[in-house]
């Protein structure tokens, strides 16, 4: 019988990392604030651009439902912009107040809530853009096409990478 055997798998991974669960803890939250500076950059851009349509001349032009997209999708891409800045809102909050697992796991929520929005907003972005371009057919099958990609990217993908490697633990 193994050394392992009998343990939870944050036990296990401890062990193997032969760290604290308070270094684990400063690992996963710096594991998470990389993750969502790599995020966040994406989630800027979209909303830099968000802005800068309606100043431009061919938006006068956009028909009611075109308007209620681009409202939908810029408060998605803000919504999404919160999520991923509130974990260092709470950082700043909880700093030194030895909360760093409820800091984490709070953060990781958040961050998980995010990448929802995130795909809804991206989703609703490629709605208007290709409806403006093509019409709303092709636009209903590019935004469809967008949230499944998302969907498998961000939700099948790593459901089954952990469960091919919970079968190999």
């Amino acid at each position: 019988m193994s050394d392992q055997q009998g343990m939870s798998e944050d036990e296990r991974l401890r062990a193997q990392r032969d760290e604290s669960e308070a270094e684990r803890a400063d690992r996963n939250f710096a594991e998470l604030l990389q993750e969502l500076r790599v995020i966040q950059t994406g989630v800027q851009i979209l909303v830099a651009f968000l802005l800068t349509l309606p100043f431009q001349a061919r938006f006068a032009t956009l028909d009611s439902f075109q308007r209620g997209i681009y409202v939908t999708t810029l408060l998605l891409a803000v919504l999404a912009t919160i999520l991923f800045t509130a974990p260092a809102a709470l950082h700043r909050q909880l700093f030194r107040k030895g909360m760093k697992r409820e800091l984490v796991e709070a953060s990781s929520r958040l961050a998980g809530a995010g990448m929802v929005v995130l795909a809804f907003a991206l989703t609703s972005a490629v709605l208007l853009v290709v409806d403006v371009v093509h019409g709303t057919p092709e636009a209903l099958v590019a935004a469809a096409a967008t949230f499944l990609v998302c969907g498998v990217m961000w939700a099948l993908v790593p459901r089954h990478l952990g469960r091919k490697a919970s079968r190999t633990d």
